[in-house]
This record gives structure tokens, C-alpha cells and sequence, in this order.
């Protein structure tokens, strides 16, 4: 770590670090737990790799020491490293056997993993009944003393085995509240605990490696080269949705400074940074997706540089999956909308997140986009209904729905604020103000408010005496009538016959409508 710079094998280690912490962010499957096990089985791989080039380290300063004629500051510096490399591997150790006892404790072997879930027996063996777990009593701990221990060597060294909130990687505010065992071990499974802990491995031997370098540079040792080079694409997810960013990176395992890649995605050519990696990002765009609703698909990288004068280029296939996103639609009339009215949906899909930008056609109805993202209104011009959604420019889904037809109002009469009586009759003097009003249908009312406004605008009175007029017919306009005149010219048995001529609705956009509404009263005056 000479300079502050990391070794290719560090590089690659800090890469399938990247890839766990993606991974623990998907929902957990059957194909999800597999991806844990192919992440633990390489992290192992990885640090007994480098277990060994720590033996090799340990080597070359003992030949420094040699070297240098054995001098007593030298062979301090080789018995520190000595120590150190006995600690690491005591810890290393260590953590191997709590790798054992997750085994058993899930009927497990180290050759042959059938159950990859038991989150129960992971939550029993690591957090115990009351903090008594392994990782409350005694891995926390250790993993903290070995981080206390080799700062010494690596003033920058922090705490290994950290609580959420001390965490800087830990951003979710639903996590922040868990100590160190909760963020690691809670509703676990197996196969991610055990990733888990090959991760610590992965630091500790990481820590290990900068610190023997220190040492090694303090007699002069030649850091250890790594001469192997190949390529590798680390991506944050390997499922997305339809409409989402699809992000990796596409990077060489080893590299040199003298080294100056050139990548390409899918044949075209792709930027390198400063770093020697490739942004790789691009919008899955949707495929031919299964019952399941996951469709099939893949990248291809290309990695080339010179090499004592000859062009070398690595190759690399990435395969993904594609899932369909679902569309959530909220409404208080979803199952059916009505006809000529403001019909309010909040479409929603939620594998998109942030980058959820909808746009919406309707055959069958206009639609009106909203104030919020995801709201639309429909004005059905017919019986069924179509909304279609993309997001992006893609195609996301559509849903069709049934159109009701307006509920008509009631037509109801009031004398002076109270109801009339139409069969055992009104009396007369209580005529003299006289209101119909056009009751909306309640359910109707309680969907869509804005659109159940009704009113009588035009009616006709007519004081009946036997089979005749008594005056000639009144036309009023508006729900109310002044009828003072009747009310002065009327007998006991006559008769009030009030036709309705004219109904309108106010809809949602304060346009007005004629409604369709016939209604009759013939009230005997008393």
C-alpha cells in the first residue's frame, strides 16, 4: 500500500466487497442465496491467496534482514511482522471457527451446503436470547482488539466491527438504529452470514497486507508482484426493472501504471477513468419476459492493451435479467371509472424508484397528468377505457377499465325548508317558498365530489282547481320560486303541479352539462 495506492489483489477484494453490499440490498431468493455462496466461496478463495502472499511478505523481509547483515533494528522490524502475521492469523483462525459452528448449527458441512437459509439458527448462534450470541460476546471484540492492535502500524485504522450508526456506509435510515450484530446477522441467511464473515477476512488480511508492507519498506523488501491479468465486470445489481439504469463496472484485476486500457460496451467504445475502470451504465430497455415477468440478457465488455508490444484484449460476457415492472394503481372508483367525469388515479411503480418519470395515453377517455408524479385523470368518452404507461420512453403496461354511466340525481321539494307532502298534502301558506333541489346519487357523491354537483335550473308551477288551471303556468329559473301569488290565489283543494324542464351538472372543471331528468309533483294544498 506503498503511497497510498492498493494492490490489484486488494482492488479485486474491495470489488466483491461492492458486490455483497449489492447483493444484501435485493430480495433474497433461491438464486440470490446461490449468488452468496459463489460470493463466499471466492472471498475465500481470494484471502487464503493472500494469506499466502503474506507468508511471501514475511519471506522476503526475513531475506531483506539477511540482506542487511542481520542488523538489530532490522530484526525488529521482522519480529513485529512476525507478530503481526501470528495475530492476523489467530483472528483469521478464529473466524473460521465461528464459520464451523454456523455450519453445524444449520446441518451444514464445509463440502456441502443443502440448507442456505436458516435465519433462525444464524439469530441463534450470533445473537443469542439476550445479546449472548457469538457476535455480542466474543467476535465483535475480537474484531475490534485486532483493528486497535494494528493501528500501530496503520494510524488510520478504524474500528472493524462497527454499529450502524457509526457505519458511514450504512445511508438507510431504518438501519441506523442496529448495533453491529443486528446489521450483520439479523434475518440472515446462512450463506450471507457466511459471506459476511469471509468480508471481515477479507479486511483483516487487507489490514494485514498494508501493514507488512510498511514493515516491508522499512528494510527495504520488494513488494510481491502480481503478474496475472484478466478481466472482470462487478455490477450492482444483476436484476432490473424495464425503465431502470443498468450500472457496472468493467475493470482490469491487475494493471500498471504504464498500462493504458482501451473498453468497449457491446463494440462501442466506452470511457476509461483516471482509475483504469469503465463506467458502464446504459437503460435495460424491456424484453420477451416469461410468466415470471424476468426476461434474459447480457453485455459484452472488451478490455485491450499493449504488452511488450503486442495488443492483448480480454473479453467478458455479463449476464442479467430483466424483471417487468408491476404498476400499482390507486383510486377510490379503481374497478370502474364514470363517464364524462374527472376519474382520479395515482399510477405507481415502485422497481423504478426515482427514475420513475410516467407519461400516459388513454384510448377511450382523455388523460390529464397531475400535479404529483403518477397522478392522471381520466374523462371516459366511451364504455371501456385504456391507460397506457411508459416511463422514460418505455413502454411500462396498460390496464383497461369499465365505464359506469352518471348515476341520475333525485329531484326532491321543499315548502319553506321542509319537505312536502305529495300524497296527504302541503299546506298552502307554506308554498310561498318553494326549492327543488337535484340529490346526487351517495355513492356517486362520495367518489367523485367534484363532478356530483347537480341543480334544477328551470321548472314550471301551475295552480290546479279541479281539472283546470286556477292561473296560468309559472316558469322559474334556478331551484328557488317566490310563489306568493299562488299562495294568495289558492283554495283548499287545489292542487300544485310542479314540472321539472331543465337539470345541469357542474363537473370537475366547472363546465356545466344538461342532465337528462324527468320529474312530476302534483301536491294537494291543505
Amino acid at each position: 500500500m506503498a503511497g497510498g495506492k492498493e494492490t490489484p489483489r486488494q482492488k479485486m477484494i474491495g470489488m466483491m466487497y461492492l458486490v455483497l453490499t449489492a447483493l444484501l440490498a435485493l430480495q433474497v431468493n433461491s438464486a440470490i442465496l446461490l449468488k452468496f455462496k459463489f460470493i463466499d466461496d471466492s472471498l475465500l478463495s481470494v484471502n487464503d491467496k493472500t494469506s499466502v502472499a503474506a507468508d511471501g511478505t514475511i519471506k522476503g523481509i526475513q531475506a531483506a534482514v539477511v540482506k542487511n547483515q542481520n542488523q538489530a533494528r532490522d530484526k525488529a522490524v521482522l519480529q513485529q511482522s512476525e507478530e503481526i502475521r501470528q495475530h492476523t492469523k489467530d483472528v483469521i483462525a478464529y473466524l473460521r471457527g465461528v464459520r464451523e459452528q454456523l455450519l453445524k448449527a444449520t446441518e451444514n458441512t464445509p463440502t456441502e451446503i443443502k440448507n442456505m437459509s436458516g435465519e433462525d439458527k444464524v439469530a441463534i448462534t450470533m445473537l443469542g436470547g439476550k445479546r449472548n450470541g457469538i457476535a455480542y460476546t466474543t467476535m465483535k471484540p475480537k474484531l475490534n482488539e485486532y483493528a486497535e492492535y494494528i493501528k500501530q502500524f496503520i494510524p488510520s485504522a478504524t474500528p472493524l466491527a462497527l454499529d450502524a450508526k457509526e457505519d458511514p456506509r450504512v445511508t438507510e435510515k431504518g438501519q441506523k438504529a442496529k448495533n453491529f450484530a443486528e446489521l450483520n446477522f439479523e434475518n440472515t441467511p446462512v450463506v450471507a452470514a457466511l459471506a459476511t464473515i469471509s468480508q471481515k477476512e477479507t479486511e483483516i488480511l487487507k489490514l494485514e497486507a498494508e501493514a507488512l508492507q510498511k514493515q516491508a519498506e522499512k528494510v527495504g523488501a520488494k513488494t510481491i508482484v502480481f503478474d496475472k491479468i484478466g478481466a472482470f465486470a462487478s455490477a450492482e445489481s444483476n436484476t432490473v426493472a424495464a425503465g431502470t439504469k443498468y450500472k457496472a463496472e468493467l475493470f482490469l484485476t491487475a494493471s500498471a501504471s504504464s498500462i493504458s486500457p482501451r473498453m468497449t460496451l457491446n463494440g462501442s467504445p466506452l470511457a476509461v477513468g483516471p482509475d483504469g475502470k469503465g463506467k458502464v451504465e446504459f437503460t435495460a430497455r424491456p424484453g420477451a419476459f416469461d410468466a415470471s415477468g424476468n426476461a434474459k440478457a447480457s453485455w459484452t465488455g472488451t478490455i485491450r492493451f499493449n504488452q511488450n508490444g503486442r495488443d492483448t484484449t480480454f473479453t467478458v460476457k455479463v449476464p442479467y435479467t430483466i424483471t417487468k415492472p408491476v404498476m400499482q394503481i390507486q383510486s377510490a372508483s379503481v374497478q370502474a371509472l364514470y363517464f364524462k367525469c374527472g376519474n382520479k388515479l395515482n399510477v405507481s411503480v415502485p422497481a423504478l424508484g426515482a427514475q420513475y418519470k410516467p407519461s400516459f395515453s388513454a384510448s377511450g377517455a382523455s388523460a390529464l397528468p397531475g400535479a404529483k408524479v403518477g397522478d392522471v385523470t381520466l374523462i371516459p368518452n366511451s364504455r371501456e377505457v385504456t391507460l397506457s404507461v411508459s416511463s422514460g420512453g418505455n413502454p411500462i403496461g396498460s390496464q383497461t377499465f369499465q365505464v359506469r354511466p352518471i348515476p341520475k340525481p333525485t329531484i326532491e321539494a321543499f315548502a319553506s325548508g321542509r319537505p312536502v307532502n305529495d300524497k296527504q298534502g302541503t299546506p298552502g301558506t307554506a308554498i310561498r317558498s318553494l326549492t327543488l333541489k337535484a340529490i346526487p346519487d351517495a355513492g356517486f357523491a362520495t367518489f367523485l365530489p367534484e363532478d356530483a354537483r347537480f341543480r334544477v335550473s328551470r321548472y314550471e308551477v301551475t295552480l290546479v282547481r279541479g281539472k283546470r288551471p286556477a292561473m296560468a303556468p309559472k316558469t322559474v329559473n334556478g331551484p328557488q320560486a317566490d310563489l306568493s301569488d299562488v299562495v294568495n290565489a289558492y283554495r283548499d283543494g287545489d292542487r300544485l303541479f310542479i314540472e321539472v324542464k331543465d337539470v345541469q351538472r357542474l363537473n370537475f372543471q366547472n363546465v356545466v352539462e344538461p342532465v337528462n331528468v324527468s320529474r312530476t309533483f302534483n301536491i294537494p294544498l291543505l
